[in-house]
């Protein structure tokens, strides 16, 4: 893909715009021509234009068949309008699998780019580190700065295990879940219990 220099723009945002431009573009390199007719059929469905159009379409086709002697012509589709109700029974089928096919799309590039984020940040956690772990050293290091520990800083030095962490936290959901079923299962009973005070005191 050729890059498109912008003189308003820094240098390494002009970089950012075109590595985003080319990641946006090597997703859609991928779609097939029965993909992209979907979905610019979704988009042209996703209008007003469409919701308009749907509303006379329908207005027109029950005016016809409710009124048919003005225009001295027999009703078509009478009430209660089956024809009308199989067109759009079919109609919101035929919808539903097209946006169905759009999103199922649109989630795995909405994938991609979570996995693509989760590296990044966790490239970005490991240089962040390595920089403190670097000033630190410098900091020990020079004669005009008095050393002292720093036990933060000492501990921000050191990559965080990405696996550690999310045992921590599937750990910590699991904790909260237990004791939210907990609270849950003591609403219920008092629940009961008041229910079944009401019901003894309203027998005879």
């Amino acid at each position: 893909m050729n890059e498109v220099t912008d003189d308003r723009l820094p240098d390494h945002v002009s970089q950012q715009v075109d590595t985003i431009a080319t990641l946006h573009a090597r997703g859609e390199s991928d779609v097939s021509i029965h993909q992209r007719t979907i979905e610019k059929v979704t988009a042209f469905l996703g209008r007003p234009l469409f919701l308009n159009l749907t509303i006379a379409l329908i207005a027109v086709w029950v005016g016809l068949n409710l009124s048919p002697h003005r225009l001295h012509t027999s009703p078509f589709d009478p009430a209660p309008f089956p024809l009308l109700g199989w067109i759009v029974s079919t109609g919101c089928l035929l919808l539903t699998i097209v946006v169905l096919i759009t999103q199922n799309r649109q989630a795995r590039l909405a994938e991609r780019r979570a996995q693509l984020d989760l590296q990044v940040n966790l490239l970005s956690e490991q240089k962040i580190a390595k920089v403190i772990a670097l000033l630190e050293e410098l900091r020990r290091d020079s004669p005009n700065v008095k050393n002292r520990y720093d036990a933060e800083a000492e501990a921000m030095s050191e990559s965080a295990d990405a696996h550690a962490v999310l045992d921590a936290l599937e750990e910590k959901l699991d904790a909260v879940e237990e004791k939210l079923e907990e609270k849950l299962d003591e609403v219920e009973k008092m629940t009961e219990e008041k229910l079944e005070e009401v019901a003894l005191k309203t027998m005879p």
